[in-house]
């Protein structure tokens, strides 16, 4: 166990903003908490936030990297309960990006009196495809094929993915931003993150998660379709889905605004 600063040291924990609800925003792969900044003025007046980085991404503590517990999703599931755990949280928002979005529905079904309600940001419970039935987007050895390019060229790696998840039409600044985010981030972890993303498939655990569930879908997404939002929307009980008309899966960071009216929307 983990004593309450090594936790919160271990995943660079930041609480801030003031309100009775708090939200817990949760990064996507390659990513880290400064990718929220374009949201934290909006929430940050009516909302508690709690921020961090999982381990082996931003300033998390990467001697804390255990490469078995990380090989899975179960792994950053497990970093989402030790925080709420160590700062005594209960029935909070739970909001992710992406794969966050899956990491935080684990860890809901492991602990579930933690969060109240889910906002996902482009999920996607399953990145291959399983035709007829699934179309995740990808087929295995075209994934297999981006994971092997780490290895070989880790900096055309980056260069490759960063315009097709935050989308070629949007901000070249913020391309550059994610490209440059994918290359801080020491491949011995992203390669374990990637892998856990890109190759699991929750699709069954869809219609056990029961909170209220708020789905955000880009209406043009390389990673996760509008087909793939639908499919959520139609496994998970007690779920919304909103397509945003915007290009790309960062939808926190291309059009925070409709993300925020969305999140308020569906809070109340």
């Amino acid at each position: 166990m983990y004593s309450t600063i090594d936790v919160l040291t271990r995943n660079n924990v930041k609480v801030t903003g003031s309100g009775k609800t708090t939200l817990m925003l949760a990064h996507g792969f390659g990513c880290d908490q400064n990718m929220w900044r374009f949201m934290l003025p909006l929430l940050e007046p009516d909302y508690q936030v709690v921020l961090f980085d999982y381990v082996g991404c931003g300033q998390s503590d990467i001697n804390q990297f255990d490469k078995r517990r990380y090989q899975s999703l179960d792994g950053y599931a497990q970093d989402l309960i030790d925080i709420c755990e160590e700062l005594k949280l209960q029935n909070i928002v739970f909001i992710g990006h992406s794969v966050s979005s899956i990491i935080g529905m684990l860890a809901a079904a492991k602990s579930p009196t933690i969060f109240s309600k889910m906002v996902m940001i482009c999920p996607s419970p399953c990145f291959l495809n399983f035709p007829p039935e699934y179309y995740g987007g990808f087929e295995k050895d075209d994934l297999e094929e981006l994971i092997n390019l780490m290895d070989k060229n880790y900096i055309g790696w980056a260069s490759y993915l960063a315009p097709l998840v935050m989308g070629q039409s949007n901000s070249p600044e913020l391309i550059k931003e994610l490209e440059e985010s994918f290359c801080s981030t020491d491949p011995k972890y992203a390669k374990p993150f990637a892998r856990a993303t890109f190759f699991s498939d929750d699709r069954e655990a869809l219609n056990k998660l029961h909170l209220p569930t708020m789905i955000i879908q880009s209406s043009d997404d390389n990673l996760a379709s509008v087909e793939v939002g639908n499919y959520m929307h139609q496994s998970i009980p007690n779920s919304v889905l909103k397509v945003v008309d915007s290009q790309g899966n960062c939808l926190h960071m291309t059009d925070p605004d409709s993300v925020f009216k969305a999140i308020v929307q569906f809070l109340k």
